[in-house]
């Protein structure tokens, strides 16, 4: 259970402090060091991107900086209270912009980090960042996310969001739950869940047979009902629109592949089955599946080179070569 806030106190992929927020002092360096990684972790929740849950974690600590920390008894608790609320008008905000964004959004996906990355830049993988869970918090109002995410998912008392979000306890559990209801309303735990283990071997049949160009396998694996999303922000050629029915999105992915003479890499995208797209050894997209009864009923494509950035800096580097990946 994460321990209440103080009341008292509720007024980038580089892991070292940029000299900004004042590396040069060494007790915030010590802070930063031990709770960049938590409040990315809030943040990315909140936000459905790691770029944008870096600047709301690094706005947090230029706010800390300037304040008089010989006043916070309870530091995290204090850059909670100031990323959430961050989150929360950016959240606002960012409805507005998304109305002109050309395409579909989808989160920015994640995969695993490795050693690639510090613990302090790491997003951490469980079920509460899996890519349908994310698209389904896209649907809630602000104000029902950020409730519903401190409350379910980081476990903080009513209470304390009450004075987070400056509204009374009784109004933030309200949201939580129309929150909930609507997570489980609308499917974000699928339709005839499976185990991990098979929905594993479900992907694993699916991206040999997208290798092999072998349409009759791919089919067989998708469900009939099957649709594709592609975020591309309108900086790459893709679908504009969902693309509906295992046909439609069996040749789409085939043509896709095929003209751009690229690769499928199997990986785990945001604690679920997924892959990565390389062309000429560099990340191109990643793909994120939703298997339901023993099918792949769902796959979202992220091409946007702006939310690459995580999963290239965990594969190597801003280019993320993959040496000898390269045609099918």
């Amino acid at each position: 259970m994460t321990p209440p806030l103080d009341p008292r106190h509720t007024s980038a992929l580089d892991a070292p402090l940029p000299s900004t927020l004042g590396a040069g002092d060494l007790s915030i360096t010590a802070i930063w060091h031990e709770h960049h990684g938590y409040l990315i972790n809030v943040a990315y929740r909140m936000l459905g991107t790691y770029g944008d849950a870096e600047d709301m974690v690094q706005e947090a600590f230029s706010r800390l900086l300037r304040s008089d920390r010989g006043t916070i008894d309870d530091v995290r608790g204090w850059l909670v209270v100031v990323v959430s609320r961050l989150c929360l008008d950016q959240l606002r905000s960012a409805r507005v912009r998304r109305e002109a964004y050309v395409g579909p959004w989808l989160p920015e996906l994640v995969i695993p980090a490795g050693d690639a990355l510090g613990p302090e830049e790491r997003v951490t993988l469980d079920d509460s960042v899996r890519t349908a869970l994310l698209v389904v918090l896209e649907r809630l109002t602000p104000a029902e996310r950020v409730a519903f995410i401190l409350h379910d998912i980081f476990e903080y008392p009513f209470d304390d969001i009450g004075r987070i979000m400056k509204r009374t306890p009784v109004a933030c559990r309200q949201l939580a739950r129309r929150g909930r209801h609507r997570v489980v309303r609308e499917g974000a735990e699928g339709r005839g869940v499976i185990d991990p283990v098979e929905a594993q071997r479900v992907a694993e049949r699916f991206l040999a047979a997208a290798s092999t160009g072998d349409v009759g396998a791919l089919l067989e694996v998708l469900d009939p009902e099957a649709a594709g999303w592609t975020d591309s922000g309108g900086l790459v050629p893709a679908p504009r629109h969902p693309v509906a029915g295992r046909e439609k999105v069996a040749v789409g992915l085939l043509g896709w592949l095929r003209s751009a003479s690229a690769s499928l890499i199997p990986i785990s995208v945001n604690a679920g089955p997924g892959a990565v797209v390389v062309r000429e050894g560099e990340v191109v997209a990643v793909l994120a599946f939703t298997v339901e009864s023993g099918r792949i009923a769902a796959i979202r494509c992220v091409a946007n080179p702006e939310k690459l950035t995580y999963v290239r800096a965990v594969l190597g580097g801003g280019g993320a070569r993959f040496p000898g990946a390269g045609q099918r």
